[in-house]
């Protein structure tokens, strides 16, 4: 029986797309995603005990361009920071 090239079986794991992202919600850490009208324009925002760590841009022209955006901001963080 072949399986549909989109099946879940056929795509690669959350985890080993975005392993940064990840580990950042596996972790003491978390990610708030959507606007806040008034507040805040970025789409994504994430956070650690201490506060805001990294903030998305206001637009993408997809999901998988702002998750990857937010996997290499993680990611530098990370690396400066810890």
């Amino acid at each position: 029986m072949n399986k549909h090239p989109n099946s879940v079986e056929a795509q690669p794991s959350f985890e080993q797309t975005y392993p940064t992202i990840a580990q950042w919600v596996k972790s003491d850490r978390w990610i708030e995603i959507g606007r806040d009208d008034g507040f805040r324009t970025s789409m994504v925002r994430a956070l650690d005990p201490g506060g805001l760590v990294w903030e998305s841009d206001e637009d993408y022209a997809s999901m998988n361009e702002l998750l990857s955006d937010l996997e290499d901001g993680l990611a530098k963080w990370l690396k400066e920071n810890g």
